[in-house]
């Protein structure tokens, strides 16, 4: 029985808030890390003196991090708890930070860049995990978005960021500030982590039930005896709960599902734009600085999508949002196909890229994150995020990593390729994806037949 679900007298209070911002802060990390890079491409190909390719894995260097990171968080936060393990890949961010401002060699670079991304696999893992383990039914899609939006709050900060210091004309000091500056956020990060507590969920399969009662209570649920009966029923705690292996074939379900929305979320073509978003404008023949106003546009569109996804996710649902979000993303990657194929409208690129990086952050973008934290049964879900995440990053990393020679063949290309894929996404989620929408954990285990056989 799970006393949350459609609970009316459910509160938000400080605590829990100040705990769901913690964990959703590892998004804005993830955000900033992931994007700045776009502004720093070619100064890094000039100092370096990197080719293509070279220029190609020093943006997907980060990814491979990001695959190790996301691959390994899962084990490592049910053995310590997401908390714990945050704070490791808050350490992680800090040393990325200054290790890229300060690195004297291309290989000192990419090292630094891969411990990055191994902080950003971990926290796209853990974060939402220990939100959605905090969160009453109610509120949670809501609160597990805040990880999305830290995400774009990142991505933004970063444009932003690179945009701002590019004004000061610091030459060939450029691109070291435009990554040094994330540390500041990295730190701020670390500190806060040291005032949350463990997931309830988390310490119950721990064995630590009286804990885990004690942190219902402060985190305001309104039945905390019920509720960690409930936790309690769920998670059927024995002595192999810890130990339960993720590929069993009462969880094939939530397996595809969790793949499916990743490869789908990275198949979007999202990062790539992303990454070589300033090269993208340049080649229509914007300057570097416009470009890099161009970028910004583009963020500050994206941040507000998000906030708009999150007022509906908990009232449209997950599916309906994914739906609506294929067809903008057609209909926007068509369009920027259609400019670089008929050399005709670059004025109307900044619209097009726009558009479909707001439908993006309205549904794939925003629902991911949710989906994933929801339709794996406890003992399992960060191995399950952790599964979905690993998806992402190799996909992730494969496309950055061949979106340039596909673009010096043809810019229109990858487009065309990534306009279809979205058209493909609309039927497979039409047909094949529940809604998982104001169910409780313990429902959605029940909703997807996860029991044992």
């Amino acid at each position: 029985m799970q006393m949350w679900k459609g609970e009316t007298r459910v509160v938000l209070n400080k605590f829990l808030l100040r705990s769901a911002m913690t964990g959703a802060l590892g998004g804005l990390l993830f955000g900033f890390d992931t994007a700045v890079i776009a502004g720093t491409t070619y100064a890094l190909k000039d100092h370096f003196l990197l080719s293509p390719f070279q220029l190609g894995f020093t943006v997907s260097i980060a990814l491979w991090g990001t695959v190790l990171g996301a691959s390994s968080a899962g084990a490592m936060g049910q053995r310590i708890g997401s908390r714990a393990t945050l704070r490791i890949m808050a350490v992680l961010y800090v040393l990325s930070a200054l290790g890229c401002a300060l690195a004297w060699s291309w290989p000192v670079f990419l090292a630094a860049r891969f411990l990055g991304g191994l902080g950003i696999g971990g926290s796209s893992v853990l974060g939402p995990v220990y939100i959605a383990e905090l969160a009453p039914p109610k509120y949670r899609g809501r609160l597990v978005g805040l990880f999305q939006i830290n995400i774009v709050v990142g991505i933004l900060l970063a444009y932003f960021s690179n945009f701002s210091i590019a004004t000061f004309h610091l030459g060939a000091l450029e691109w070291r500030w435009e990554f040094g500056v994330s540390a500041v956020p990295a730190v701020l990060f670390l500190l806060m982590l040291f005032g949350i507590p463990h997931s309830p969920r988390w310490l119950v399969t721990q064995g630590r039930a009286e804990e885990a009662r004690k942190t219902l209570v402060t985190i305001g649920t309104p039945e905390p005896e019920v509720e960690l009966e409930a936790i309690i029923a769920s998670i059927h705690l024995d002595a192999s709960s810890s130990k339960e292996t993720l590929f069993k074939r009462q969880y094939r379900v939530p397996i595809l599902l969790a793949i499916g929305i990743a490869a789908f979320n990275q198949l979007s073509g999202i990062n790539a734009v992303l990454y070589y978003l300033n090269d993208i404008f340049v080649s229509a023949g914007f300057s570097r600085l416009s470009g890099g106003l161009q970028a910004v546009v583009v963020g500050a569109v994206n941040l507000l999508a998000t906030l708009l996804a999150m007022t509906l996710i908990d009232k449209l649902g997950r599916k309906a949002l994914l739906l609506i979000g294929c067809v903008g993303m057609t209909v926007g990657l068509s369009g920027v196909a259609t400019v670089f194929l008929t050399g005709r409208g670059h004025g109307s690129l900044i619209y097009f890229v726009t558009g479909y990086t707001a439908s993006f952050a309205l549904s794939s973008g925003s629902v991911l994150w949710v989906y994933m934290s929801e339709i794996f049964p406890t003992h399992v879900r960060a191995k399950g995020q952790a599964l979905g995440s690993t998806v992402l990053w190799i996909m992730n990393g494969l496309i950055s990593l061949v979106f340039p020679s596909l673009a010096a063949r043809s810019a229109a290309l990858p487009f065309v390729f990534f306009a279809v894929v979205m058209a493909a996404q609309f039927f497979v989620t039409l047909f094949f994806f529940p809604e998982t929408k104001g169910l409780s954990l313990e429902a959605l285990q029940e909703k997807l037949d996860l029991s044992e056989a």
